[in-house]
């Protein structure tokens, strides 16, 4: 288990949202300066498993309404998941298009419209299929305190980094919302190409 901690928790403030009131939790990581965020809700103490969500960032999904992709639909589901059931936490993960960046992710995604699939895209850009480190999410599952987690995902491989990095997942909980005739190739590449557990189309 990996003891060195790579991010510290600087800056939290109340954040209320349509699901509702939330602590929001800023860390920055210690050698680049990136920030990322925990929003926490309810009390997350103690040794019951809690409810969370690694969600990585991404503009066009979460901000811009893009239909390319599940991310926007994601991010709401689970925020309102975690509020139902009472406690749990939303990690915003600052990687953004699988960490490529944005512009990467933009370029890519014009290759996309020239008929390649997400992971071609990123390949012939000179990236991995997916290019994030989970591990700084485990990190700040440490600096919050919580060692127990039920996992809002879909990708399996979070579940395996998780566990690595000595996070016990009790449970992981699908999250399938947002499929639609824009992302419904993008949603079944995912599937075929890098393992996640989604709905196929018939």
């Amino acid at each position: 288990m990996n003891t060195n901690i790579q991010l510290k928790r600087v800056a939290e403030a109340k954040l209320p949202t349509p699901w509702g009131d939330f602590l929001m939790i800023g860390f920055e990581e210690i050698k680049t300066g990136r920030d990322h965020v925990a929003l926490v809700y309810g009390d997350i103490s103690g040794d019951e498993p809690v409810l969370s969500r690694i969600h990585s960032e991404c503009l066009t999904g979460d901000a811009l309404f893009s239909l390319r992709c599940d991310c926007g639909f994601q991010l709401e589901a689970a925020l309102s998941q975690i509020s139902r059931e009472g406690r749990g936490i939303l990690l915003y993960h600052r990687q953004e298009g699988r960490n490529i960046g944005l512009l990467n992710k933009i370029r890519a995604y014009a290759l996309q419209d020239q008929g390649v699939d997400t992971v071609e895209a990123n390949h012939q850009l000179g990236f991995a299929a997916d290019e994030r480190d989970f591990t700084l999410c485990s990190d700040m599952y440490k600096l919050l305190g919580v060692n127990a987690i039920r996992l809002l995902t879909n990708n399996p491989q979070k579940v395996e980094i998780m566990l690595e990095a000595g996070i016990n997942i009790v449970e992981r909980v699908p999250l399938v919302v947002g499929r639609n005739p824009k992302n419904a190739y993008y949603l079944d590449t995912k599937a075929r190409r890098m393992g996640h557990l989604l709905f196929k189309s018939s």
